[in-house]
């Protein structure tokens, strides 16, 4: 099932079981949003590790950097990533989803894809050091992508039904609580002709990995 837009720039509520999520397609100025993205692409220091998948390394399809207040490591992917300092752009972009999602974060982690085929397979942002019901906000900057979210087990013994919506350059998701205990979420590849997208996903971690 695909989530439309609302046209008219409100949130849209995603009215998922059990959980609360909300996305705001126009969260950011497109001219200022292009600005950042620029930004981010040329200041940001990115790195792709090799991880495991299917008992061998591979390197990881997408680019990262993880930002966090000192100390705030992350454990990611089997890797232990120490947090690159604040980017100034980052830290004011994080006082405007601070201001809007009426949350705190302390730490982001910085999703750079080069093309369609850069993706993030099923998962869910349920790390121990983030706590029992999480708050994850994404932003999304340059090329559109489809994001998808499936139920981890249905209410009612039905197939699970995956939900779909396309995230627009300059656009807010907030994953609220629930989110992360009950849904897995991806961006799967694609092999359309697409440019590059830049997601920063901020998050509150309560301790270190």
């Amino acid at each position: 099932m695909m989530i439309p837009f609302d046209k008219a720039g409100r949130p849209i509520e995603l009215n998922l079981a059990l959980a609360e999520a909300r996305y705001w397609p126009h969260f950011l100025d497109r001219s200022n949003a292009w600005q950042l993205l620029e930004h981010l692409i040329a200041k940001v220091p990115y790195r792709q590790d090799k991880i495991m998948m299917f008992g061998r390394p591979v390197l990881q399809p997408r680019l990262v950097c993880w930002m966090a207040d000192s100390g705030f490591n992350l454990k990611y992917s089997g890797l232990i990533m120490e947090p690159t300092p604040w980017d100034p752009e980052v830290l004011v972009l994080k006082q405007q989803v601070e201001a809007l999602t009426n949350a705190t974060y302390n730490s982001v982690l910085i999703n750079y894809y080069r093309d369609g085929q850069d993706s993030m397979g099923w998962h869910a942002d349920n790390e121990k050091e983030l706590g029992l019901n999480p708050i994850i906000a994404s932003v999304s900057l340059g090329a559109s992508r489809k994001f998808c979210l499936k139920p981890n087990q249905s209410t009612d013994g039905s197939p699970t039904q995956t939900i779909s919506l396309l995230l627009e350059h300059g656009s807010l998701l907030l994953m609220g609580p629930g989110v992360q205990n009950q849904y897995k979420h991806q961006l799967p590849k694609t092999t359309k002709t697409l440019g590059t997208r830049i997601n920063l996903t901020f998050r509150k971690m309560l301790t270190s990995a």
